[in-house]
């Protein structure tokens, strides 16, 4: 198991992680290697049914590849849960954070811990379905620096929302459109569903607080090909959503940083 330290400072720079290469990055296995990583936080009666289909749809494929739970210390057994099947598949590895919460740190703590050319991530709760994972790698071993999993290109659904999730959902894209490069726009950059190279995010600091990690990859990291890959959004199988006051209100906090170093108002570090 594996914890993050704590940040130390509530200053954008500071608080930031960077997603280093490791010195093996250059040999062919490394190059190969894909990394899934699924964050969590009471989701024992999810993890298993996604750590099957997971493991069944990437069986079959010629790729080298790992799934990194991370798990914000739930107390539902999702950890024993993870445990139990890493003990007879190596591939599942388990990283424990303690006293620490939000999706993004988790991610971000997952792709640290491991070698992988290819990162990963997906949602545990059944949402993003694990048969769309061989056509997002396919998408980066074609020669994309990213795949998404997106539910606004053509083909993707939103799933049984209501009219006003919906244009909620439609009214957080289309704000971030200005922040997006302009020939490198993404119809779905609140995806939590999305593989991109490791190179791409060498020496770029990324917030740990908060839960849309791909909008500030797509507007910071060194990105010059995009590839959605349309899905349709599933209902979370189990649990309760995590969605909630704090993920409206991280959001804004990660609009607002993300303008304001736009426009000058402060630099962040890359």
């Amino acid at each position: 198991m594996s914890s993050a330290a704590a940040p130390s400072s509530s200053s954008p720079v500071k608080t930031g992680v960077t997603v280093t290469v490791p010195e093996t990055q250059g040999t062919a296995s490394a190059n190969d290697k894909l990394a899934i990583v699924i964050p969590t936080l009471c989701e024992a009666e999810n993890i298993r049914v996604l750590l099957d289909q997971v493991r069944a749809v990437l069986d079959p494929l010629a790729v080298n590849y790992e799934i990194v739970v991370v798990d914000d210390d739930s107390c539902d057994g999702t950890g024993e849960a993870v445990s139990a099947i890493g003990a007879q598949d190596p591939r599942v590895r388990l990283l424990v954070r303690k006293g620490q919460r939000g999706l993004s740190g988790a991610i971000l703590h997952g792709w640290q811990n491991t070698d992988a050319a290819i990162l990963g991530v997906m949602d545990a709760d059944l949402q993003h379905p694990a048969e769309l994972l061989p056509k997002l790698l396919a998408a980066i071993q074609s020669g994309a620096d990213i795949a998404i999993g997106s539910r606004y290109t053509p083909g993707g659904e939103l799933g049984d929302w209501n009219p006003i999730r919906k244009f909620i959902s439609s009214a957080a894209v289309w704000v971030t459109l200005p922040l997006q490069k302009s020939k490198l726009r993404a119809k779905d950059p609140m995806s939590g569903f999305f593989m991109i190279r490791r190179h791409c995010l060498e020496k770029v600091q990324l917030q740990r607080t908060g839960f849309k990690l791909l909008l500030e990859i797509l507007v910071r990291a060194r990105i010059h090909s995009l590839q959605e890959v349309p899905f349709a959004f599933g209902l979370r199988f189990r649990g309760a959503s995590k969605a909630n006051f704090k993920v409206a209100w991280d959001y804004g906090c990660l609009l607002a940083r993300l303008y304001a170093a736009k426009f000058g108002f402060w630099r962040q570090g890359s």
